[in-house]
């Protein structure tokens, strides 16, 4: 190994690991309180450490130490990529890198603090959605669902004002756009994402406008209203990105009197991921102020790995706990032996696929008798529109991240072009939804991941599509089954997701931990087996 790496390795080290674990402690700190300075603190902690990676001279040293070749132990060279393309991202003008942060701060905070208002009465996400789901009234329907826009126009400029800034950065660094630079510098290609992307349209169109039109006759039996004049408040979603309630199962009613949290302790146990200690660091109710999504944060790559959750007695929640300590699961079993850069999942996607491997047994009705206690006769008779609804929550969500990954696509490609008209042209197009007339707003702003976790969301998907290579791969060779079961109280399971997938953290790129995982490479034919049919 040359010795420059293993200097500056020690010296990059030094500087970062600290302040590292101080940053993400002051987000949590932030998110759960809400309040300015503590957002502030945030601001200039995030600050000080992106400034580490904008140092010229240390990626100078990077980069002859990479067109060396001297650099031959894989975890080394391993590290040595990972760095390399953080500081990549990193070389642009300091101030600039200083203004972007700031406003992303201020965005957050907004989107934080912000309660959609109606006669005088501030609703929170979760109060807005349950009048979405609930509500009967065309009306109060479309009331709420203006107000949960409200957001948008609030901070459409700020979120511009960062898309361009992010633009000027990435041209800085020599790349056409931010979108086509984060996918380059997180290790996708560009035209892979955007190849896949158009099969999984392909895959997918014909079945979800299929579905679209079932989901569209029960929706105008139940407002009153003709199919023609359905309107995007009908959906029972801020965003038509989860399906609405349109089959006779009732999973909320099973979790009314369930105690989500130790449902979520014991079932992770039983697998063999033991996550009592995670559960103890979370903060996982609703409060004042309070971030009103829910995230996991590995805070130290050591074991401080916490939740924030906003827990109801509701099967969304017990799914949205499944989810994050899915994530919390992954990052918790990475062998602690790496090196610390190594010390992180082997993509976003790869944690996000973890996520959602668990996310879906909410609405599995074995998972539901073996965890939640529902009688066999029970499980049985909602078998079928369970798996109804988890395909259609599957073909919903595909079609939105279409709109998300398209969007995104085009509005950092240009963003001096009618954002709001962009924004509504998609939704019509993948969603089948009918733009109010006359609406002119930023809508596409309300949404948190364009402001805040940019290029990110396609990666949602790609989970998808990994979370049923796993399911399929765990099923057939451990399980001995081609249905989906439970996973309940097989420790075989836990075993292989660490031995086989958490434990080599991010030491192997994305796509050969996929092939050694699950014997192939990324495809969605797994994903259209389970849910395009």
């Amino acid at each position: 190994m040359s010795i420059s790496f293993e200097i500056f390795l020690q010296k990059y080290e030094s500087k970062v690991v600290e302040l590292s674990r101080q940053t993400a402690l002051s987000y949590f700190d932030a998110s759960i309180s809400g309040k300015p300075e503590d957002y502030q603190k945030c601001s200039e902690l995030q600050l000080e450490l992106s400034k580490i990676y904008t140092n010229k001279d240390d990626f100078e040293i990077l980069k002859q130490i990479r067109q060396s070749g001297e650099v031959k132990d894989s975890l080394h060279s391993r590290q040595l990529e990972l760095i390399y393309n953080s500081y990549a991202a990193n070389q642009f003008d300091e101030k600039l890198l200083g203004q972007i942060i700031s406003l992303s701060t201020k965005v957050e905070e907004t989107f934080a603090t912000h309660r959609a208002e109606i006669n005088g009465k501030k609703l929170t996400d979760n109060e807005i959605d349950v009048v979405l789901i609930e509500s009967t009234d065309s009306k109060e329907l479309e009331t709420v669902w203006n107000a949960s826009k409200e957001i948008g126009e609030v901070v459409s400029k700020d979120v511009l004002a960062l898309v361009k800034m992010r633009n000027v950065a990435a041209k800085q660094i020599g790349y056409k756009n931010y979108h086509s630079m984060s996918l380059e510098l997180s290790e996708q290609s560009p035209d892979e994402i955007e190849k896949l992307f158009d099969e999984l349209d392909k895959l997918t169109c014909d079945a979800f406008f299929k579905l679209k039109s079932e989901i569209d006759s029960y929706l105008s039996k139940k407002y009153s209203v003709e199919v023609h004049q359905l309107m995007p408040w009908h959906y029972q979603d801020k965003f038509f990105q989860h399906g609405p309630k349109i089959y006779n199962a009732d999973l909320d009613s099973y979790f009314k009197e369930i105690n989500i949290e130790e449902v979520t302790k014991q079932y992770f146990d039983g697998i063999g991921l033991n996550i009592d200690d995670l559960i103890s660091n979370s903060d996982l109710y609703e409060k004042e102020g309070k971030y009103q999504h829910a995230y996991c944060t590995d805070i130290d790559k050591s074991g401080d790995i916490r939740v924030v959750c906003n827990i109801k007695p509701s099967q969304r929640w017990m799914s949205t706990m499944l989810h994050e300590y899915g994530h919390a699961a992954y990052d918790k079993f990475i062998n602690q032996k790496l090196p610390w850069s190594l010390r992180e999942p082997a993509h976003t996607f790869a944690t996000e696929a973890i996520a959602m491997l668990f996310g879906r047994f909410a609405s599995n009705p074995v998972w539901l008798k073996d965890i939640i206690g529902i009688s066999q006769e029970e499980a049985n008779k909602i078998s079928v529109a369970c798996y109804n609804l988890l395909r259609l929550e599957q073909l919903v969500f595909s079609r939105w991240v279409q709109v998300m990954y398209s969007f995104e696509k085009t509005m950092y490609e240009n963003p001096e072009q009618d954002l709001n008209a962009a924004w509504w042209n998609l939704v019509e197009k993948y969603q089948g939804l009918k733009k109010p007339e006359g609406r002119n707003k930023a809508d596409w702003a309300s949404k948190i991941h364009v402001a805040l976790y940019p290029a990110y969301y396609h990666n949602y998907m790609l989970g998808e599509l990994l979370a049923s290579q796993l399911l399929n791969r765990i099923n057939s060779s451990l399980l001995e089954t081609q249905n989906s079961e439970s996973f309940t109280g097989n420790k075989n399971v836990g075993n292989y997701l660490i031995n086989e997938f958490f434990a080599f953290g991010s030491s192997l790129h994305w796509k050969d931990l996929i092939t050694k995982a699950t014997k192939e490479s990324l495809s969605p034919k797994f994903y259209a087996a389970q849910f395009v049919k």
